[in-house]
């Protein structure tokens, strides 16, 4: 078959073709944090705030993440968290979306709960994702319409009836402003669920709604890095996943939770003041 003229839209990829390089790309990222973990406190920068850290272990991750999505698919657009950034050629309907490690915070501190998260959009519609446990070595795989795994295993989501019996999670921004509005909502919605979880992964937060490990999930300002891979792989578990004001979530609240809970969490969210948190556009909101 010829090639396409240049310029020309080229056929989007199968999801699952995107997914294997998704898993690829996550699993040697993964290994290279586990192998760098004992070094990462030597090399630490902050960025929007004195509590958003980043090491040089995240910007390694990045860069071999990067270099295995080009070997493959070099005509790609590629966003990264701490700096990847690359124009797609004209014809290629992929961007790659990556969070080289989703819980900086707990990796230096030795927490184990960080990830690699790295979702595929296909003209703009998330299509793949893979979000990797890196400690305790469990993938979180989900394609457009082909459903979410987790190490093979097919996830469907339940929960409680209602939120009374609802366990929530939640993360914080890493602005203290920010920070003073979200606890002033989290004291509306504590007294109304079970109780709340605050795990600093966002990726793993929303993958933890979509196997049943969290009843639902809100946070705040959360970048595309933050929420891409985790929002596919919640939604195709069953999940409701939406922003609370509809805007983007960079600038709302978003809310993962199954059908049942959605309505009910945001209603809540709203009578807690929630859809007024506000923080300068400028600033990643995503706790440490």
């Amino acid at each position: 078959m010829p090639d396409a003229p240049a310029g020309a839209a080229a056929d989007p990829p199968a999801p699952g073709e995107l997914l294997d390089l998704a898993v690829a790309a996550a699993t040697a990222a993964g290994q290279l944090l586990l192998d760098g973990l004992d070094q990462a406190r030597l090399t630490v920068d902050t960025k929007s705030s004195p509590t958003d850290m980043v090491t040089e272990m995240d910007r390694a991750a990045e860069a071999l993440i990067a270099d295995t999505i080009h070997r493959s698919r070099p005509d790609d657009a590629l966003l990264g968290e701490e700096g990847g950034r690359r124009a797609g050629r004209a014809g290629s309907p992929v961007r790659w979306i990556v969070d080289p490690l989703d819980g900086t915070t707990n990796y230096l501190y030795g927490i184990p709960a960080f990830a690699v998260s790295i979702a595929a959009e296909v003209n703009g519609a998330l299509t793949a994702a893979a979000v990797l446990d890196v400690v305790h070595h469990e993938l979180f795989a989900a394609s457009r319409g082909g459903g979410a795994r987790l190490n093979g295993a097919p996830l469907a989501i339940a929960g409680p009836p209602t939120l009374a019996t609802a366990l929530l999670g939640t993360g914080f921004s890493y602005q203290p402003a920010v920070r003073a509005e979200q606890a002033a909502v989290l004291r509306t919605v504590l007294p109304s669920v079970r109780d709340i979880r605050r795990g600093g992964s966002a990726a793993l937060d929303l993958c933890s709604v979509a196997c049943g490990r969290l009843d639902a999930y809100y946070e705040f300002g959360l970048q595309p890095w933050d929420a891409s891979g985790g929002t596919l792989v919640a939604s195709e578990a069953g999940a409701v996943v939406t922003t609370l004001t509809g805007r983007d979530s960079i600038e709302d609240t978003v809310v993962a939770a199954p059908r049942q809970l959605a309505d009910p969490l945001c209603r809540l969210l709203l009578e807690a003041g929630a859809g007024q948190v506000t923080i300068p556009a400028s600033t990643s909101s995503a706790g440490p």
